[in-house]
């Protein structure tokens, strides 16, 4: 499937439908060993000891989404959390709140769904500046920031949905460079970028997985590309399928174009020792060929492919084909049953056992794959939900896990229902699993909504010591214990907050994509996403403190 703007469009097209859905040191060593095939006993995490930061969606260079650093809030103590405030966004018709937010010396940064991009005081809400999306190319719609920032050196870095990538001077706000990465008219960027070695690396995605039976289809490629961070150049870019051709037409006599697809809307991780780059791809939208629902491992300096995974093969999907009433040859894969939309959008995990460096990634089949970050080759599988075809891959695992250095937590979205995992990392075995709990839709502002409501786990998910943070549809924020898996404090998100930006907001459905942030004895997530609970104001971040 893809993008967020996938679903929305899925909204707009099938109505009520229910969308189940130091660091320079480091920089040298990997100079050194870029091209080798030699791998770390154990990637160095640079943001480890950083309490007070969370510089960036993987949180590290490795993907742990885990602050090791952070003492305040613990499995004793996270009962005790309170709502501190709220920042509420305006109401935008079909667009959700969830540019996780990066945090560094004291001050947050994110964006909207409103066009603007923001740093806050993370203790207190308080606004230090804003920027706004339309004073670069302010004729191109979709100035909406989507993903989450990193920050690095001094500027804050991001991309929008036209497929453009920013920098910004972190202290004022102020416009260093913008680039887009792709002129196509569908480019969009849902990959959270993540920077190293004076780079940044980050997918490029497309809307073009929605278009309708009388567009001609499709003509987006799938890249991910390398940026130097200091002018915005693009350095590098792998396309993971070859240049579409005309092959033909479509019933509707739209020109017909393939190979296409196979979009990078996950975000990467890095072993920083070897300099590789690894990230997932999505299905492709026509043809069969290229690099989709493949796990890609790329040498971080020069983009060559040192190995790569598919996972499954083909997967020809479009949103087109949960329409029954789409007319015919626009899904082939339904009658040999290859329309299943069970692509890539998870974080990789990097995590070393027994000295043997390992990359792990979930799919929207409901599968954890763990490989060997050295050479491709599998280690282990496990199986964590039933996979549902053309389901829009709502059952399996949407975004990214977490490893806290013991246990890798990886949640499934809509398997009936939801679920978080802890898993051993070097066998795969089962520690305990927790079901989205039960009453999720009896009890806070989605009992009000029954027919709508839905116990899936959907956002990424993030750690500190002894404590594991996932969001619901149901609405509820959850923090659990990483020993058993108890439901150790919950919250719910579905109801009105007074913003301390002066409006009100109300939430929702909790993020899809980017999880709970956890620094200083704080804890802030996005609720604002589907479902929507009837919702007639903008969506919220919410802060929560000890």
């Amino acid at each position: 499937m893809g993008p967020f703007s996938t679903l929305t469009k899925g909204l707009r097209v099938f109505g009520r439908r229910r969308f189940r859905s130091g660091t320079v040191l480091i920089g040298l060593l990997a100079l050194c060993l870029a091209g080798t095939t030699v791998s770390a006993a154990a990637p160095p995490d640079p943001d480890r000891g950083r309490a007070a930061e969370w510089t960036s969606w993987q949180k590290d260079l490795v993907g742990s989404r885990h602050n090791a650093a952070e003492r305040k809030i613990t499995e004793r103590t996270v009962a005790d959390l309170k709502l501190k405030w709220a920042f509420a966004f305006p109401k935008v018709p079909f667009l959700t709140a969830h540019s996780q937010p990066a945090i560094v010396d004291g001050t947050m940064y994110f964006g909207g769904p409103d066009g603007l991009f923001h740093a806050l005081d993370a203790k207190t809400g308080a606004t230090k500046w804003t920027f706004t999306l339309k004073t670069v190319d302010p004729n191109l719609r979709r100035a909406v920031v989507r993903n989450s920032p990193v920050v690095a050196g001094g500027k804050v870095y991001f991309g929008d949905l036209r497929g453009y990538m920013y920098a910004l001077k972190a202290g004022t706000g102020a416009l260093e460079w913008a680039t887009r990465l792709d002129t196509h008219p569908e480019a969009l960027i849902t990959s959270s970028p993540i920077h190293f070695a004076g780079k940044l690396f980050v997918g490029v995605s497309s809307d073009e997985s929605s278009a309708a039976a009388d567009y001609p289809c499709c003509t987006f490629r799938g890249q991910f590309a390398s940026i130097d961070a200091a002018t915005g150049k693009v350095l590098w870019r792998h396309y993971t399928v070859p240049e579409p051709k005309a092959v033909g037409t479509w019933p509707s006599g739209a020109t017909r174009f393939e190979p296409s697809g196979a979009a990078v809307w996950a975000s990467p991780s890095v072993d920083p020792v070897t300099g590789t780059v690894f990230i997932g791809t999505g299905q492709n939208y026509t043809g069969t060929a290229g690099d989709s629902d493949t796990v890609l491992a790329l040498d971080a300096f020069t983009g060559k492919v040192r190995w790569k995974r598919q996972m499954t093969h083909p997967d020809t999907w479009r949103l087109i084909c949960v329409d029954p009433s789409a007319p015919p040859g626009h899904c082939p894969g339904m009658e040999n049953g290859t329309a299943l939309d069970f692509d890539i959008g998870s974080l990789p995990n990097v995590f070393t056992v027994k000295g043997r460096t390992l990359v792990g990634i979930g799919q929207k089949s409901g599968v954890y794959h763990v490989l060997d970050a050295r050479t491709g080759e599998f280690v282990w599988q496990r199986q964590l939900s039933k996979p549902r075809p053309n389901d829009l891959g709502q059952s399996g695992i949407l975004w990214g896990g977490s490893y806290d250095g013991e246990r890798l937590y990886v949640a499934t979205n809509d398997a009936k229902p939801g679920a978080l995992h802890a898993l051993d990392p070097a066998t795969g075995a089962l520690l305990w699993k927790t079901e989205n709990p039960a009453n999720g839709c009896s009890w806070g502002g989605s009992a009000q909504y029954p027919d709508e409501c839905i116990l899936a786990n959907r956002p990424a998910v993030s750690t500190t010591p002894g404590v594991v943070y996932e969001g619901s549809a149901d609405g509820k924020m959850r923090a659990y214990s990483a020993r058993d898996g108890r439901v150790l404090w919950e919250f719910d998100t579905v109801r009105d907050f007074p913003g301390v930006n002066g409006i009100t907001g109300r939430g929702s459905g909790v993020s899809a994509v980017g999880g709970a942030v956890v620094v200083d004895g704080m804890m802030y997530v996005h609720s604002g996403y589907h479902p929507t609970y009837n919702n007639d104001k903008g969506f919220v971040l919410l802060a929560f403190g000890l």
